[in-house]
């Protein structure tokens, strides 16, 4: 059997999806950022899931990394950018 190269082993641990979106470099980063916090937080959920860490300290955790994404996404996007349409 094959033993599979650190790469495949970083797609698995953390995925990346296509960007389906109007390619823009700033998009693209804004959804790589996006990407990371949902990582980060499935990882800090897993970890106060099986108490490695306090519901306290998992929140305090997530609230700063919301904090980050909001930063990065007023300094990315445009506020002038029409909503997207569903």
């Amino acid at each position: 059997m094959q033993q599979p190269n650190q790469q495949d082993k970083d797609k698995f641990i953390s995925p990346h999806s296509r960007y389906y979106g109007q390619v823009k470099p700033e998009k693209l980063v804004f959804n790589a950022n996006l990407q990371e916090f949902a990582q980060k937080v499935v990882i800090i959920t897993s970890l106060e899931s099986n108490g490695k860490l306090s519901a306290n300290e998992a929140y305090k955790q997530i609230k700063l990394l919301w904090k980050q994404l909001k930063r990065s996404k007023k300094q990315l996007l445009n506020s002038n950018d029409p909503p997207a349409s569903l």
